[in-house]
């Protein structure tokens, strides 16, 4: 009975070292990897207030503004606002998604881009391209203002197409953009500070395939 009891103190004593070393190989793991994952979401975070957000020589953009949840990057040029890239996100079919949209000073989409998304492959995920389609008008959202066009799927008696297959995605999509929308619209304007960022982005996806209703 000694020996099993020595045999069981030592395997515990063991099975303990074991953890705590491989918990201390993941903490190292995690300070090693933390700062250059840090840097590459801001990096993409900078691209995607450049993509969305019109193209204009001497164009600085004032540090970011919480409102209503959302993160509001204004645009001036010689110290006039003209634009404003909001950072927002909604649950979609797959999960939470995050998409900064650009409008310029009278509410009209410039452009978009999606930062994360878990949406489906070959259906959900499609909102990355999808509502900028300039060959297709009745998904096409740039150059639209909500105040003035319903941001609402046509199957929902909107005026926009949603992405076939994937008609949650799409509501969500739509209801981040009028959130976005709604929240600059509300937002007061205030002098320019701040310099312009500037980077380009990449999307993310990950997914299994199943058909949305």
């Amino acid at each position: 009975m000694k020996r099993l009891e020595s045999n069981l103190t030592n395997m515990l004593l063991s099975l303990t070292l074991v953890t705590l070393a491989a918990a201390a190989l993941l903490g190292g793991l995690y300070v090693m990897t933390k700062e250059p994952i840090d840097l590459q979401k801001k990096q993409k975070q900078e691209a995607a207030i450049t993509s969305v957000l019109p193209a204009v020589e001497g164009m600085t953009i004032a540090e970011p503004e919480q409102v209503d949840g959302l993160t509001l990057h204004k645009a001036y040029k010689d110290g006039e606002w003209i634009a404003t890239a909001v950072e927002t996100e909604e649950n979609g079919f797959g999960g939470k998604f995050k998409v900064m949209i650009g409008f310029d000073k009278s509410g009209n989409v410039v452009n978009y881009e999606v930062l994360e998304h878990q949406e489906t492959p070959g259906l959900g995920d499609k909102m990355t391209f999808w509502f900028k389609n300039a060959d297709k008008q009745g998904q096409n959202i740039l150059g639209s203002n909500p105040a003035t066009r319903q941001f609402v799927v046509s199957k929902d008696g909107g005026e926009v197409d949603a992405i076939t297959a994937a008609t949650i995605s799409s509501r969500a999509f739509l209801k981040a953009v009028n959130h976005a929308y709604n929240t600059i619209a509300a937002a007061p304007v205030e002098a320019a500070t701040g310099a312009s960022q500037q980077v380009k982005t990449d999307t993310i996806a990950c997914d299994t395939l199943v058909v949305e209703p």
